[in-house]
């Protein structure tokens, strides 16, 4: 459930190998030759794989539009089959049609697949006019084969999907307290400690990841926009939550190593004599034990130990966030209880938000005032607020059609010159070479990723091949195998989908006995033609380089940080304004396309050294800001009323000064560096976080505080970033 969210890769994969076994035995029922086995087999893996809508409406009417447009692909594939030149050149235009269609949505994607896919298996089986009645029976049993599997023995309605979503957010939400409660325990001298904390790392990242697909399913897994809105609120909430929980538990373990985030690319050396100040030390077996006690909120139907009754524990918790019961402790270590409290808030309002609190008859003052509270938010949304994904401002699709249509020509010429029956393996790798892509350097990568992929994966068909001999069942069976791992590993790992793409041609050889090592070295070389016509058609047609993707991502990155803080800094000021988890998540989604694009500069395989290390300080300045704004958005909208941020007029210069050095950063970036204008180097806000009570209440002067030191952690990120990418910061005057 942890590992596959929504078990949609699971379902995937289910979904196409059962349409392949039930298409291939009801046409070796009618004794069908093994050209038409082939036709139908592939054409029940398009037809499942290639319909991507989440609605069942919509599957069924793409699975409606595109049967006749197989049935014509096919009938126009098997009359072009003899005239090899003709053939090849309708081959280039689909790969071209099928690119640029994308343009009109999932629908027009699955079409355009249908028709690319399906010319290309009559020109790989070799089908002929005269076989047309066949043909189409098995094109109409493989869609009636996939649409059985899909809308009956294997269906999943998006509410359905949308529960295990959410069921699998709160799975990974234990993981990471699992991972904190491992890193806690071990203590910061443990010999694996530096390995426990990467554990946990990885594991906010897989919650990362699951929160974002909750939140693209929203729409249609939702009966109406005020419930999608509230449940990607409260998501967002306990992620933001927990992952400011976790860094709070480091700071104290590591009080000398200054942590601000769980990014890996900003390492820290830990400071001398900076040990855990000696009253958290006697405090962190507490610690450690409401950090299970926050394991039992997420679920309470799990077991639990005896005596950690749910309302307890959740009354208890949120009771830290009124400073109640706090610990004889350090400050850092009084913000890991208060934090836990917020924490348990955010889960109290995802389980108000999915309807599954039954403890209301148990609440406490504390409780039940949180109770209003979220309550209070979740009916003051706007019904017009609809999570949703910005979509870039220019589509690439007609440059990706045209780099496509010519390193697939390149790939058609060049890959019969190599091998006259294998030509098709160039094709099709220059294809997916460029799925997903955005720049010549992902083009690269995706190109040495599916080549390791194949070269592995033609020793494991050998050894296959060897051990299984000349019998049939084993290879079948794991050419079936074979097939369910591609489809189940393609969201994980692109060395691992063509892994066991080779792996499964290397079976299908076996049970047609003509598998040999010529065989399989052919289909090394020519996926390495494919990928070098790929990469020699990215870098000749209209190319887009690495270093223009990353600085017009880098550029969209920091203009949504600077929305995300203008709104804070108005709602500090004490201007209304909307809600700011919204742009907070965009933000979190602009910094992952981000992180997607600068892929080539930090592979290990790269030879830019120099380039890698300033991408990894370039991400790590980057995450450290957004984890703060984050922070700070959610501290703004979950500020009590009466709560009021007491701090120094001259916050308002220090808030326009780092709003200023956030628009020249934007500015410099977009010019490529010629503008030389300088960022400003204020000192304000160490000095605000001195900031004397006074007369102010203690909860006014805790939340100022807090507020100040996530202003000041962006401010330094900001600075950090324009050094790195060698901007000039003077003092401000």
């Amino acid at each position: 459930m942890a590992s596959d969210p929504g078990l949609i890769r699971l379902l995937s994969a289910l979904s196409t190998v059962c349409a392949v076994l039930l298409t291939l035995g009801l046409l070796a029922a009618l004794h069908a030759p093994i050209p038409i086995l082939v036709t139908g087999a592939l054409t029940a893996m398009v037809s499942t794989v290639a319909v991507t809508e989440p609605r069942p409406r919509d599957q069924v009417l793409t699975l409606a539009a595109g049967l006749p447009i197989t049935l014509a692909t096919v009938a126009v594939g098997s009359a072009l089959t003899p005239y090899r030149v003709v053939a090849d050149v309708v081959f280039v235009l689909l790969i071209f049609a099928a690119i640029y269609i994308r343009r009109l949505g999932p629908r027009a994607t699955a079409l355009g697949i249908f028709a690319f896919q399906l010319f290309f298996v009559t020109q790989f089986a070799e089908t002929r006019v005269a076989q047309l009645p066949q043909l189409f029976l098995a094109v109409v049993v493989a869609f009636g084969s996939s649409a059985l599997l899909r809308f009956a023995v294997l269906r999943s309605p998006p509410e359905r999907t949308l529960a295990r979503l959410q069921r699998a957010f709160r799975v990974r939400l234990v993981l990471v307290l699992d991972a904190l409660i491992e890193v806690a325990e071990g203590g910061p001298e443990a010999p694996r400690a530096r390995r426990s904390v990467d554990g946990l790392r990885r594991y906010t990242a897989r919650l990362h990841t699951g929160a974002l697909m909750i939140q693209a399913r929203l729409r249609t897994g939702t009966p109406d926009e005020r419930t999608a809105t509230a449940i990607q609120r409260r998501v967002a909430e306990a992620e933001t939550a927990v992952e400011r929980l976790a860094i709070l538990v480091l700071r104290v373990l590591w009080p000398g190593d200054d942590i601000d985030t769980l990014t890996r690319h900003l390492t820290r050396n830990r400071r001398a004599g900076s040990p855990v100040d000696a009253r958290d030390a006697v405090t962190l077996p507490a610690m450690i034990s409401e950090l299970r006690a926050l394991r039992v909120l997420i679920d309470p139907g799990r077991p639990r130990p005896v005596g950690a009754d749910p309302a307890e524990v959740r009354n208890r918790l949120l009771g830290y966030r009124n400073d109640e019961h706090l610990p004889d402790a350090s400050p850092a270590m009084g913000d890991v209880f208060r934090s836990a409290g917020e924490l348990a808030r955010a889960l109290f309002g995802l389980r108000l938000a999915l309807d599954e609190d039954t403890l209301a008859s148990l609440d406490t003052p504390e409780t039940a005032r949180s109770r209003e509270e979220l309550t209070a938010e979740d009916s003051g949304l706007a019904e017009d607020v609809v999570p949703k994904r910005e979509g870039p401002r220019i589509r690439p699709t007609t440059r990706i059609a045209l780099q496509v249509a010519t390193g697939s020509a390149l790939a058609v010429v060049g890959g019969e010159l190599l091998s006259p029956q294998r030509w098709y393996w160039a094709v099709f790798t220059c294809w997916v070479v460029f799925i997903s892509t955005a720049s010549t350097g992902e083009v690269l990568v995706r190109g040495y990723r599916r080549l390791i992929g194949t070269v592995v994966g033609v020793v494991a068909g050998l050894a296959l091949a060897v051990l299984i001999g000349g019998d049939p069942r084993p290879a079948f069976a794991f050419a079936i195998l074979s097939v369910f791992g591609m489809y189940y590993t393609t969201a994980v790992s692109y060395t691992l989908m063509s892994f066991f793409v080779t792996t499964m041609l290397g079976m299908l050889y076996t049970l047609l006995h003509a598998l040999t090592p010529g065989v399989l070295v052919v289909r090394i070389e020519e996926t390495a033609l494919g990928i070098a016509c790929g990469l020699a058609a990215a870098l000749l047609v209209l190319p887009v380089r690495t270093r223009e993707r990353t600085d017009q991502l880098l550029r969209d990155v920091l203009e949504r940080l600077r929305a995300v803080l203008s709104q804070a800094l108005a709602r500090i000021g004490g201007e209304p304004g909307p809600d700011l988890l919204d742009p907070a998540r965009a933000l979190d989604s602009a910094l992952d396309s981000l992180r997607l694009s600068v892929q080539p500069l930090i592979t290990p395989i790269s030879p830019l050294r120099s380039r890698r290390r300033t991408a990894l300080c370039v991400l790590g300045s980057l995450e450290t800001a957004a984890f703060h704004t984050r922070s700070l958005a959610a501290t703004l909208d979950l500020m009590p009323a009466g709560v009021r941020i007491g701090a120094d007029p001259c916050l308002v210069d220090e808030a326009g000064r780092i709003d200023r050095n956030l628009a020249t950063l934007i500015d410099q970036v977009a010019a490529g560096g010629e503008d030389d204008t300088p960022l400003e180097r204020g000192s304000g806000l160490p000095a605000l976080l001195g900031v004397s009570s006074g007369g102010a209440r203690a909860e006014d002067v805790h939340l100022t505080r807090r507020v100040l030191r996530h202003l000041q952690r962006v401010d330094e990120s900001i600075q950090g970033l324009a050094r790195t990418l060698g901007l000039p910061v003077r003092d401000h005057s």
